[in-house]
């Protein structure tokens, strides 16, 4: 097949073409590389900056880029806003796809418009971005998201897609919950994608009985995201467990680097903190699963029940307060260093068992062609 993989979020495209080729096919990406973390493209579609002159140029290149878009069996979007304009322009690009191509799918990745409308219903999770336990999270990044997804044209971008594209993929639990009630018939589960090259095997991971002193933690960092990711309250839970085991912990900030540099500091780490308010582990969680790191985030009941894993948990899960975070790491890590090898071993096989990118590719394919 010819496939035509259009946006980047979190290297997921990047990764299920390289599985796709893998298998045989030709997969070519565009995207911007998902701004300044620069994943790899086949087609660089980057807006140097919102000042008017790149603005007519990027417009421009994507005018020109458009008409040799065509003759793809299929075309996938990372989300309705694929391009960097404005939604009330995308319109156009998506017409234009879908009449020069095949089949068109709809990626649902993370923040859409089912992901607000049902995050603003206070029984849909129990906790989310939306809700914490009953109590409404009104701050400016839930406001800015009712503002673009139910009270702007973002969200009639949204309608005309869904509605009009083959299916939608999801990726997260929180996403295939919410598009549910909407759009089921139209909708499939697949896993993220992860690159497993350049790691070890659980068979190869460290010994069981090995003890880890000092213990890192790794923590990244979106200055303009901390409150709305929650790692402003991981940051101070791990500042709180420095005060009290200054020679058992180490405490590794990275902010707003470029994806290479942003991976080579996790390597070096025992433990990642991400997503706090999250039921299920993304593309950084999982990148950091499938290089030996054990997670302390977002794995809730409902996600592991989606993946069909009834053995593995290897991602401490942890509820969105402070105290919650101190609590799980001191009981499950600093008092038990001894079992960080197993649950590194763990989260490897994990990532192999679920999200090798061969195997999400034949996922895929599948879905592709129903």
């Amino acid at each position: 097949m010819k496939i035509l993989l259009v946006g980047e979020y979190s290297n997921v495209h990047w990764t299920l073409a390289e599985g796709l080729r893998a298998l045989g096919h030709e997969a070519i990406v565009v995207s911007d590389g998902d701004h300044w973390k620069n994943y790899r493209r086949d087609i660089d579609l980057r807006r140097k900056s919102l000042r008017p002159f790149d603005t007519i140029r990027y417009i421009l290149q994507a005018k020109c880029l458009w008409p040799r878009l065509k003759g793809y069996d299929v075309v996938q979007l990372i989300n309705p806003v694929f391009l960097d304009l404005r939604a009330e322009r995308i319109l156009p690009y998506y017409k234009q796809l879908r009449k020069q191509n095949g089949r068109v799918f709809l990626g649902s990745f993370g923040i859409d418009k089912p992901w607000v409308e049902e995050g603003l219903k206070p029984d849909t999770f129990r906790y989310s971005d939306f809700y914490l336990f009953g109590q409404r999270r009104d701050n400016a990044d839930t406001q800015q998201m009712v503002a673009d997804w139910l009270q702007g044209p973002k969200g009639e971008l949204f309608d005309y897609i869904a509605s009009d594209c083959d299916a939608i993929i999801a990726s997260l639990y929180e996403n295939y919950r919410c598009c549910l009630p909407k759009y089921g018939e139209k909708l499939h589960f697949i896993p993220f994608p992860i690159a497993l090259h350049n790691t070890k095997a659980p068979d190869e991971q460290e010994g069981g009985n090995d003890t880890h002193s000092p213990i890192k933690f790794f923590i990244g960092i979106q200055q303009k995201r901390s409150a709305y990711k929650g790692t402003d309250i991981m940051l101070r839970a791990l500042e709180r467990l420095k005060e009290k085991y200054p020679d058992q912990m180490e405490i590794l900030r990275a902010e707003n680097i470029p994806f290479a540099q942003y991976k080579q500091m996790m390597e070096g780490s025992h433990v990642l903190l991400d997503q706090l308010y999250s039921y299920t582990p993304a593309m950084n969680a999982l990148q950091a699963m499938a290089q030996g790191l054990i997670v302390v985030g977002g794995a809730e009941p409902e996600h592991y029940d989606l993946m069909g894993e009834t053995e593995l948990r290897p991602i401490i899960n942890v509820l969105p307060t402070e105290d919650d975070v101190v609590r799980q790491i001191e009981e499950r890590l600093l008092a038990h260093p001894e079992a960080i090898s197993q649950l590194s071993r763990d989260s490897v096989t994990y990532v192999r068992r679920h999200h090798n990118p061969i195997h999400v590719a034949q996922l895929y394919l599948k879905a592709w062609r129903m």
